[in-house]
């Protein structure tokens, strides 16, 4: 079970919750945006294939959240997450894309096949007065990095 997230580039690490499915059928996230959430329906960090997925928040009413740092990482950077038991997989991330909230393509996002990858998730975009939430994701997609790389 994860347990910490560290991005080093941007002095990130945040403890992790083992987090479901909110009765609207989205992910939840941790009400403390000093803390993000591990889909625990989904495969786990270091998985053999599909999506490990993590989602905080940007920011709540009090100020930044820990996933504010997320928008200053940039393609190579290292991604580390580590269990209860100590073990530590590394990651690098791959892809950053901007996804308008409605367009997530969420069968993509928390596939259970396919090669294994880390997604971290957050909000970004403006922000609608009207919904009470920004307009989109940012969506960071990053590989397992082989030992010795």
């Amino acid at each position: 079970m994860p347990v910490r997230l560290e991005v080093g580039s941007v002095d990130l690490a945040v403890p992790l919750d083992q987090v479901g499915v909110q009765d609207d059928g989205q992910m939840q996230i941790p009400e403390d945006a000093d803390r993000a959430g591990w889909y625990r329906y989904g495969p786990a960090p270091g998985a053999d294939a599909g999506s490990t997925v993590i989602s905080g928040h940007v920011d709540d009413r009090d100020g930044p959240g820990a996933f504010l740092a997320l928008t200053d990482v940039a393609e190579g950077d290292e991604v580390t997450v580590e269990a209860a038991d100590g073990t530590r997989t590394a990651y690098r991330i791959v892809s950053l894309r901007t996804v308008a909230k409605p367009e997530l393509a969420v069968q993509e996002v928390f596939r259970r096949d396919g090669p294994h990858v880390l997604q971290l998730i957050t909000c970004t975009g403006p922000w609608s007065p009207d919904t009470r939430r920004y307009t989109d994701n940012l969506v960071i997609t990053a590989e397992p990095v082989a030992d010795g790389s």
